[in-house]
Formats: C-alpha cells, structure tokens, sequence
C-alpha cells in the first residue's frame, strides 16, 4: 500500500526542485509532487543506477539515471550544488545546455553541451521511494594542451655546441607528457609540472649537442594526452655551421694516368656553412712549379715531368675553421700503362704508391733472375776447368816427348809406371 506522504528527503528535494522553478512552472510542479506522494512505494534494496562520464572540453556529456526495476517512482537529476536539473521531463534550472534525451519510468536521460571545467563534479540521480534512493556520477573533464610551444636557445648553433631546447605545453588536464624526436630518433628529455587552479602547465627540456649532419634537421616536440588524438605536436629546424668538407677531383687527363709530356687539372671542391669565399693550392713542402696556373678551385700543370712530383694542397676556409686535402702527383714515363684505380686526393696518393711498388717489386726480381744467371756460368765454368784438369794431371811433364813411349817414360811418376802404362800389341 502506498504512503500518502514523501519521505523527508524527498520532501526537501521536491521543494528546492520547486523553489528553484520559473513562476509558470511551479504549479505543475506541485501536481506532480502531489501525484508522486501517491505513487511512493514502501520497498527494500538499491534500485537506482548510473556510471561516471568522462568527456573532454566542449563536447557533450550524456548523464543517465537507470531503474532497474520500475515501479513507476518519479526521477529527479541534481548538479554538484544540489540544483534540480530534471524532475521526471520538466527542468527546472535555467541553464538550456542541459536538454533532455529520453524520459520513462525506468530511465531519465541527460545531456549536457559545451562542457566546460566549471561542469565537473558529482550529478545526483534521486528516486522517491520509501526510503528514497540516490546514485551519483562523476563528471570529469579534459582539457587538451591550450598552446603548445619550441624554443631554440641559439638560432643558429656551431656543430659540437650543445644547445638547449625547451617545449610548454599550456593548461592542460591532466598533465600533458611530452616526447622529443630529432628526426625519427627519439631523445630525452626533463620534465617539470606547474599546477595552477586544477589545470597543468609541463615544460620539458632537452639539451642537444649538435653535428654537421644536423643541419636541416628537425626537433620535434610531441605530447602525448588522453584529450588529444592523432598526434600534436610542433618542430623547429636545426641549423648548424660547420667548418669546409674539402675533396679533390682529377678532371684531366680522363683516364687517371700522369705522363711526362702530359698536362694535369685538378679541381678543389669545398663545401660548409658558411660556404667558403676561399679555396688556394699549395705545394707541400717544395715550391708551386712555375709552369702551374691557378684558377680559383682549379690547379692546371702543363708539360708535367718528373720535378713537378710531389704533394699538392687544397685549403678551404670560413668562419667556423679551416680545412684541407692533399693529392699526390707522380710523373710515370712515357712508356708506362699502369693505371691508378680512383682520382681524388687519397687515391691519386695510393695510385702511386701502388706503380712506384710495381716497380720496385720488378726490379728486384730482375736483379734476383740476374744474379741466379751469372752464379750458373761461373759455376758451369769452375766445374768445366776442374774437368781439364783432372784429365790431363797423368800428363804433367809429357809435353816435350819425342813420341808416345817417351811421354809414358816422362810422365809423373817416372820409370816405375812406365811399364804399367805400356801397351803390348801381339
């Protein structure tokens, strides 16, 4: 049987519902309090439900108070400040951004536009039963980065510097975290939070020591937050000065190999940041032959010969530093076919080192081939002259005889062998 009278707690929520009601509808909303007081069961157990709502700043928050079991008791929603929003499908507060969705005996649906910060808090869903029931949600708002800053110490860094960087990321909620990339590479950086008013201000550092291949290179600064999708971020490029890179390229003759008689162009290639304005030659260690022309990055040498060897430099400088490369000229003669294998300043060097041992390697093992041909003959000659010897030694004072018995009889070893050396004929 149901109770003729609202529960006290329900009885001093209708009235502030009441209270807070325009003129025109207050009336109605006292016939329907009085419709509800009849319809207020006596009963046991939760009834009543509903979730929290997460939504980030200016979108739409949906509140929704839920009957299990509906026996048809009036719903009333409440804001963080106990103000009826919704009693059953009437809304009594002013605010129009709160609009109804769906209104029936087991659910009052609610939304609410532009949600701001101000908006956060516990929504209460009320049901008039004996004794009443509540359940309250929890609005909580995001606010994604309001503004989201790099800023570079140096605009213009000299490579092995170390730079500093430093990334805000404004007013957010919660606190933003912040990530830094230099290119596609990730870096680390430190991190500090400011919290002011519920919302929070990160600021994160990054110091960096800069190279040459930094140049155009950009800092990314990217947060990562629950009210931002997709990636925010903002970048800032890198620029670095760095002193000449300075390489020497053979231009002539085309196929590498430097004769006497022939002519030699060099060209000096200098590249910085600063570009250099000045790019000289040099011989090292000796004088530029007299017949060399200069012109600008290019080194001509006509009618090479033999004096003109030696090591040629090119120097490039600006207003980070200096810089040079060298090439190694070697002069072949007119018969030579050995080529080198490259033409910049290092493989002009090697090219003749690699002829000059060529050369070095055939002359020894023609000294070798030639030393083993003279120790033959000498020994072909020693062996021979033994030889003679050895034949003739039995003979040793023969030379005089008058014919062969006398040389037998003359010979060494006197009148005792000369029997055993006759010869007997029959």
């Amino acid at each position: 049987m149901a109770s003729a009278v609202l529960p006290s707690g329900s009885r001093s929520a209708a009235a502030a519902a009441t209270a807070a009601a325009p003129p025109g509808l207050r009336l109605r909303l006292l016939l329907l309090l009085l419709s509800a007081a009849a319809l207020v069961p006596t009963g046991d157990g939760q009834n009543l439900f509903t979730k929290d709502v997460t939504v980030i700043e200016g979108e739409v928050a949906t509140i929704s108070c839920q009957v299990n079991k509906s026996d048809d008791s009036v719903i009333q929603l409440l804001n963080p400040n106990r103000q009826t929003i919704y009693f059953r499908d009437f809304r009594p507060l002013k605010d129009s951004r709160f609009q109804l969705l769906n209104f029936s005996s087991s659910e009052l649906k609610v939304s609410l536009t532009n949600v701001s910060i101000s908006d956060e808090g516990r929504y209460f869903c009320q049901l008039y039963t004996d004794p009443p029931q509540e359940s309250y949600t929890t609005i909580t708002v995001l606010v994604p980065p309001r503004n989201l800053m790099i800023d570079i110490q140096k605009d213009t860094a000299v490579e092995g510097e170390e730079i500093e960087v430093n990334c805000t990321a404004m007013a957010s909620k919660p606190a933003t975290t912040i990530r830094w990339f230099k290119g596609n590479k990730e870096l680390k950086g430190k991190s500090e939070v400011e919290e002011w008013s519920d919302m929070y201000t990160v600021t994160s550092q990054l110091m960096l020591k800069v190279h040459k291949e930094d140049d155009g290179v950009p800092v990314i600064c990217q947060v990562e937050h629950p009210a931002v999708t997709g990636n925010l971020q903002t970048q800032r490029y890198l620029e670095v000065q760095y002193k000449p890179q300075v390489h020497i390229q053979m231009t002539y003759p085309l196929q590498g190999l430097t004769r006497e008689g022939d002519a030699l162009e060099l060209t000096c290639e200098a590249i910085g940041k600063p570009q250099p304005v000045m790019v000289t030659w040099v011989r090292v260690d000796d004088e530029m032959p007299q017949h060399a022309v200069l012109s600008g990055p290019n080194l001509f040498i006509n009618n090479l010969n033999k004096t003109d060897n030696g090591t040629y430099r090119c120097e490039a400088s600006n207003t980070v530093g200096k810089a040079h490369s060298d090439y190694m000229l070697y002069v072949y003669d007119t018969t030579a076919t050995t080529e080198p294998a490259v033409h910049d300043s290092r493989a002009g060097e090697e090219g003749s080192i690699r002829a000059v041992d060529h050369a070095v390697i055939g002359g020894v093992v023609a000294v070798v081939v030639f030393a083993m041909l003279c120790l033959l003959i000498i020994l072909g000659r020693y062996f021979a002259r033994h030889k003679g010897t050895y034949f003739t030694h039995e003979a040793k004072g023969a030379d005089d005889a008058a014919d062969a018995d006398t040389a037998i009889i003359n010979a060494e070893g006197g009148q005792n062998n000369s029997e055993e050396k006759k010869e007997y004929f029959i």
